[in-house]
């Protein structure tokens, strides 16, 4: 799938949101979310994934969807599990994958043990360390309600001035700070709009 993302551009943003392995069966669940410019390019190359035993679409809108996979575990992720177990370290969800195939997560653990793992990556393999620190990561209840995607362009927006009154950045230049389309970025700032208004009502009339 990496190389579909690699050769085409239908693929803009995708993530892992969550998943869960049965060792004793060989196989995992996995929920992706995906910003694509073309739903049924994308869901074809989900069916040409030789290890997918089925799937699950779940079309947000004409350029967004959910995946819902059942698929068999390959040799190579359970050597990395592996060794993530023996180094006692935990992968924060979701994975991200950018329309370069470009995969990043946040890891958890000790800092000789992600020492020794960055050491033990292959040469040929580009590694970026983009912050090193505490773990501390936002989890108020407003934007706990939020997708990574949708906190990631909630935040670039506050940042470039979005939302100051007058206006800083257009939804043009948070497009091109995010390398996404434009009509991307507006369906998701109303999303995380919205679900962030939904969290404080709701919690508003349990009170």
């Amino acid at each position: 799938m990496q190389q579909f993302i690699r050769e085409n551009t239908v693929v803009q943003y995708e993530e892992v949101v969550t998943w869960n392995v049965q060792p004793n069966a060989s196989l995992e669940y996995e929920l992706f979310y995906a910003e694509v410019t073309d739903v049924d390019r994308y869901v074809a190359a989900i069916e040409r994934v030789d290890s997918t035993r089925w799937h699950r679409i779940t079309r947000i809108d004409g350029k967004s969807v959910y995946v819902f996979a059942c698929q068999e575990t390959r040799k190579e992720e359970v050597v990395l599990r592996r060794a993530f177990a023996r180094l006692e370290l935990v992968v924060v969800p979701p994975i991200v994958y950018d329309h370069e195939a470009a995969m990043e997560m946040t890891i958890i653990g000790e800092g000789d043990a992600l020492r020794a793992l960055v050491n033990s990556i292959p040469g040929q393999i580009d590694v970026t360390i983009k912050e090193i620190g505490e773990y501390d990561r936002p989890n108020a209840r407003a934007t706990g309600a939020l997708t990574d995607r949708q906190f990631e362009v909630l935040r670039t927006a506050l940042d470039l001035g979005y939302f100051e009154v007058p206006r800083e950045a257009s939804l043009a230049e948070l497009a091109t700070e995010l390398g996404c389309a434009e009509s991307t970025v507006s369906v998701t700032l109303r999303k995380a709009e919205a679900a962030i208004v939904s969290r404080a009502a709701s919690r508003d009339r349990r009170r």
